[in-house]
């Protein structure tokens, strides 16, 4: 490095000091300058209400971010650890021993390290014993039915022509890389990657018993078997599309059509006996079907011996770890390092077993009384939201009728879901991790098999009680809260009920106004896929929704410099914290009539969510990409207007927090 500019640098300011006759005097002055005046409720009141949490919590140096909600996250992760501890020590009942197994198990390295290639010993032999072509379809079948899917993926997910069931859904995977463009793109990059991912396929198969003289034919093998499965997949972007990968098939068709592949009998061996299911690509499945008489079976047993060794080398001894993390985590995912050891079992316990943790972590953390209020005060703001609704100018007397219908049908669901589980499953013990992860992912998929039938849509949620979420289900008009969400700071017990209006309140406000926005227009009352809106009203939300862009396009985004908030990308987000806080605020003066003053509490309670820091590389990227306005804004921008905030603050006239009555926008009149 050069030195010479900086000097330069220091000798001009130096001079120009030496310059000035009043330099030393301006020097003085500036030295007794003012601190920055601090934030008041009406000049900002994200960061007056958040002033203590924000000195409290500065920016780690080893993380791009720190929030309320992420040390929520943080916090529900501890007690899951507590938990499987505490079960590993002393189980109350049948499903606390599996899960205490399965955790001791997972923590015992020099058991894992012993077990080695064990616990996939079995599924090797299976696919070993594969003579001709017919031997393949079974094979694929069992390994679906352990959790490993392999050729394609099979799941339950909504029926979009009738949503009160769930319907299968063959749909593309199969491969070892994340998009199928890589492998077909020529570019140098591309080259680079296919080459480390050659080898990671290699060691794997080595792992997995491959002998030394056969390890370069096999890769070749697993490669051209999946290069042929890409090249007739659809690109990601085409995926994103639900109603272009939604293509209902009768069942009883697929064994005809896919004789090589049997996938009549797959479906039995998944346990799966609806009349239909989803297939949005026959292209693909046929050229499946084609490469199983086509194809030696010796290439499909070096195939199906990689993805199982990939699928469970997380699970396996260090050799398979390393090489595992070497690629997917440090080559794909960017990671420094893997994880400790204890949250590495937890992740794996969570994709396996994640509703056995629910079930028990509600039982442990989830007080029914706390179930009781929550659904309570989430059933006064969905009152409060009706009343919105028929005084709602924007909206036909049509409209009202069918948002009133819709709004009488929608279900609040608490804690954990109305339907639970079976949860017979093949004993654990402590011996061997690896088995232990086939045993419960075996279990997590018939169970998710049951999913499929009618009258099975609302068995299951999309969410675990253990993850903090509350959401609203569209496609079931029902409103979520896990269990792990009603703790501090959504829904604090130790506060006033306005603190827990304006948090908890204002959440549940947001999340039911998506049922009645530009989204929830498309489902109507009763679970149909149809616009219930006129266009004379779909265009009276799109002028509130430019006033709100207007807003919040002028908003400089908090520790980016020179960014501003993406109002188009986070408009539907922002509408709908507009709408929380008014609902919420109207539920809470409706419910407890005698305490408008505490409206200071309630709006304390909604800043409480919010507070963050960001170091510049993630602001940046999260402007780019959230759905959502920084922390800042998501108080901020509803506060200003309100105009019951500036009056329980005494905000005046051109305060930042007190918009002009004509610039304000409201969502319900």
């Amino acid at each position: 490095m050069n030195p010479r500019p900086l000097a330069c640098v220091l000798a001009l300011s130096v001079l120009a000091g030496l310059a000035s006759p009043d330099a030393l005097a301006q020097k003085k002055r500036a030295s007794k300058a003012k601190a920055p005046a601090a934030a008041t409720a009406c000049s900002d009141f994200y960061a007056n209400a958040n002033a203590d949490w924000l000195r409290a919590n500065p920016l780690p140096s080893n993380a791009g971010s720190v929030s309320v909600l992420e040390q929520l996250g943080a916090r529900s992760r501890q007690q899951q650890l507590d938990l499987l501890d505490a079960a590993s020590k002393s189980p109350q009942g049948n499903v606390q021993k599996l899960l205490g197994d399965f955790w001791a198990s997972g923590l015992d390295e020099a058991a894992v390290e012993r077990d080695g290639a064990q616990p996939i010993a079995p599924l090797l032999s299976r696919i070993d014993a594969i003579k001709s072509a017919k031997d393949i379809p079974p094979a694929i079948a069992a390994l679906h039915q352990v959790g490993i899917p392999v050729v394609f993926n099979f799941g339950a997910d909504i029926d979009l022509d009738d949503f009160d069931r769930h319907i299968g859904y063959f749909a593309q995977g199969g491969l070892g890389l994340p998009d199928p463009a890589y492998y077909t793109r020529g570019d140098a990059d591309t080259q680079a990657l296919m080459a480390r991912y050659r080898n990671y396929v290699e060691k794997i198969l080595a792992l997995t018993g491959t002998p030394q003289a056969q390890l370069s034919a096999d890769t070749q093998a697993v490669l051209d078997l999946e290069t042929r499965i890409a090249r007739a997949s659809k690109s990601l972007l085409d995926l994103r599309n639900p109603r272009a990968n939604y293509a209902p098939v009768e069942t009883k068709a697929l064994a005809r059509q896919y004789k090589r592949l049997q996938l009549g009998d797959f479906l039995k061996a998944q346990a799966v006996n609806d009349d239909r299911v989803s297939m949005a690509n026959p292209q693909l499945f046929s050229q499946i079907d084609g490469l199983v008489g086509s194809l030696k079976p010796a290439q499909w047993k070096a195939y199906l011996r990689w993805r199982v060794g990939d699928s469970m080398a997380p699970y396996l001894a260090k050799p398979f770890r390393d090489a595992e993390f070497e690629f997917r985590g440090r080559v794909l995912r960017g990671l420094a390092a893997p994880p400790s050891r204890p949250q590495a079992v937890l992740d794996a316990i969570t994709l396996a077993a994640g509703p056995m943790v629910g079930h028990e972590y509600a039982a442990r953390y989830y007080a029914p009384a706390t179930d009781k209020r929550a659904e309570d005060m989430a059933a006064q703001v969905r009152e409060a939201l009706g009343q919105a609704l028929e005084r709602d100018t924007r909206l036909g007397e049509s409209a009202k009728a069918e948002a009133k219908a819709k709004l009488q049908k929608l279900k609040i669901e608490v804690g954990t879901p109305n339907r639970d589980l079976d949860y017979s499953v093949q004993p654990m013990g402590r011996g061997s991790f690896g088995s232990n992860m086939l045993i419960a992912s075996t279990w997590r998929h018939r169970e998710e098999m049951k999913r499929i039938g009618r009258g099975n849509a609302d068995r299951r949620w999309d969410v675990l009680p253990q993850d903090p979420a509350l959401a609203y289900d569209i496609a079931q008009n029902r409103l979520i809260v896990t269990a792990a969400m009603l703790q501090p700071p959504v829904f604090d017990t130790s506060k006033d009920a306005a603190w827990l209006y304006g948090a908890y309140g204002a959440l549940v406000g947001h999340e039911l106004s998506h049922g009645f926005d530009s989204r929830g227009r498309y489902v109507d009352s009763k679970q149909n896929l149809r616009d219930w809106w006129t266009p004379t009203e779909a265009s009276a939300w799109d002028g509130l929704a430019r006033r709100v862009a207007t807003q919040y396009g002028a908003f400089d985004y908090p520790d980016a410099p020179g960014v501003k908030v993406n109002a188009t990308q986070t408009g539907d987000e922002n509408i709908a914290d507009l709408a929380g806080v008014q609902l919420a605020l109207a539920a809470f003066h409706a419910a407890e009539p005698s305490a408008a003053t505490a409206d200071q509490s309630f709006y304390k309670g909604w800043a409480s969510l919010w507070p963050q820091r960001m170091n510049v590389e993630t602001a940046r990227q999260r402007a780019a990409t959230s759905v959502h306005a920084p922390g800042k804004w998501r108080t901020n921008g509803p506060l200003r207007n309100e105009p019951a905030f500036a009056t329980a603050f005494a905000c005046k006239a051109g305060n930042a927090m007190a918009l002009p009555a004509d610039q304000q926008v409201r969502l319900f009149p």
